[in-house]
């Protein structure tokens, strides 16, 4: 793993070297900068991201096994991104799987889409992700974390990632009221699975979030502990509340706390082994954190996103992708000079993946989810000041806030403005570099052109819910 100290003229010329290795991607959309409103573009969006999403009248072949049909998707297999290396030039990674943490994050958002029913008052395209969660689930191996699936359902060679089962949970408990009856007997079996599997690991290491890492992740435990909290929370009839779920959310909560370095939330924090307690001041590796992954504990999982501590990451995690930082992206001053938009956010300032691992780039990419993702934060936050007429605002967190203008004298009703104008500014940033608003992973941090693999699903489902989150501030 690269060190953080990244500097602009290092970045320019591993961009250059890689531009020349790799063809230029589409060129952005020709709506201009804040010429459309983004909830508009929910439709849109929405439709994209169903594309990725499998049925019994839409199908995928798997690009390794071709004409093959007995591997074709099953109904419910929702595929990371419909990329696989002879399809798509300059990139070398297969996405056309099923994994379990970015399928839960989609089949929220079809959850919460107000998708046409079936005249029984059911959502076929819930019913298919249920049961193909199960089938999934029944064909896990080694353990029920395991974190990839091919689109017929049979677990893929990979890792073992206890956010999947946590997420998966908070989603089926969502969607239940919208599932037949024969695949709600099913979501509550799986559920009660996935919670009895969690509360056998949820003090143990696990992969982390970006698959690259193996530790205690600030991630996973946030997921674990929101599912744990909405399984007590549920009154769904047969969903167990086995008696170690209340000890397993005050764990999980001092656990989280325990990530807190003085300045920041670490992402990972190594397992010492022989009984020894994981310190912050230990992470995994060097260059990586502030790390997005903080902000996404606290829309997917059970952190809140008005904890100070959080925002003091978040303001961080801004400011190494901004000029004078660690990781800055000349896209981000050329866009907020020349277009008063963005800035676009990566996922970690030592990160070189790019969707090329033959030719990996120093200080990584913007990624389309990552900036959706901080701008939703800015959107929830706004939402609870105008609720509340209070403003989470200390030392930890003034940072954060003075990046959107925000200091003590500030009115919150002003202050919730100008958190929803931040927000808007990095969605019109995504908007803007989109390729005729498809999007893809990743955007290139010099020129803002879309690169790595096309329409990831995550990277839709990351707009959607940011913008359920706007409607609440608006």
């Amino acid at each position: 793993m690269s060190e953080p100290n990244i500097t602009p003229d290092m970045r320019a010329r591993t961009n250059r070297a890689a531009d020349a290795l790799r063809p230029r991607e589409n060129v952005q959309t020709s709506l201009a900068p804040g010429a459309v409103n983004p909830q508009t573009l929910v439709p849109i969006m929405f439709t994209f991201m169903l594309r990725n999403i499998a049925s019994n009248g839409f199908t995928f072949s798997d690009p390794q096994s071709p004409g093959d049909f007995s591997r074709d998707s099953k109904p419910g297999c929702i595929i990371a991104a419909p990329s696989f290396p002879t399809q798509t030039p300059g990139i070398d990674e297969n996405y056309v799987f099923n994994w379990v943490r970015d399928g839960a994050i989609t089949a929220m958002e079809v959850a919460k889409g107000n998708m046409p029913a079936d005249p029984d008052g059911t959502v076929e395209t819930l019913n298919d992700y249920v049961q193909f969660a199960d089938l999934c689930h029944s064909n896990a191996r080694p353990t029920l974390g395991h974190a990839v699936f091919n689109i017929a359902g049979d677990a893929r060679p990979w890792t073992e990632q206890n956010d999947g089962p946590a997420l998966q949970s908070i989603t089926i408990l969502a969607a239940y009221d919208q599932l037949d009856l024969g695949t709600q007997k099913r979501a509550v079996d799986l559920v009660n699975s996935n919670v009895a599997y969690l509360l056998d690991v949820y003090q143990q290491p696990t992969t982390n979030l970006w698959e690259e890492h193996h530790g205690f992740t600030f991630f996973a435990r946030a997921a674990q502990l929101r599912c744990f909290e909405e399984v007590l929370a549920s009154k769904i009839v047969g969903i167990d509340k086995p008696t170690g779920l209340k000890p397993a959310v005050n764990w999980l909560r001092e656990a989280l706390a325990g990530h807190w370095d003085g300045t920041k939330y670490v992402s990972m924090m190594a397992d010492p082994g022989n009984g020894a307690q994981p310190s912050p001041q230990r992470p995994v590796v060097d260059g990586y954190d502030p790390n997005i992954d903080i902000v996404q504990a606290a829309l997917y999982g059970g952190v809140s996103f008005a904890d100070t501590k959080l925002l003091a990451t978040a303001a961080q995690l801004r400011a190494q992708w901004e000029e004078g930082g660690i990781a800055f992206y000349p896209i981000n001053k050329a866009d907020r000079e020349q277009l008063g938009i963005g800035p676009l956010f990566g996922r970690y300032p030592g990160d070189v993946y790019n969707g090329d691992t033959a030719h990996p780039t120093l200080g990584g990419h913007p990624w389309a989810l990552s900036t959706c993702n901080v701008a939703e934060l800015h959107y929830k936050l706004a939402a609870a000041i105008k609720s509340s007429g209070k403003i989470p605002l200390d030392e930890l967190s003034a940072p954060f806030f003075a990046q959107s203008g925000i200091d003590a004298s500030t009115p919150p009703a002003a202050a919730a403005a100008a958190l929803l104008t931040t927000g808007d500014d990095m969605v019109q940033a995504v908007i803007y570099h989109s390729d005729h608003l498809e999007l893809s992973e990743q955007f290139d941090g010099t020129t803002g052109y879309e690169r790595s693999v096309r329409n990831l699903t995550w990277s839709y489902a990351a707009y959607l819910s940011a913008m359920r989150a706007r409607a609440e501030a608006v």
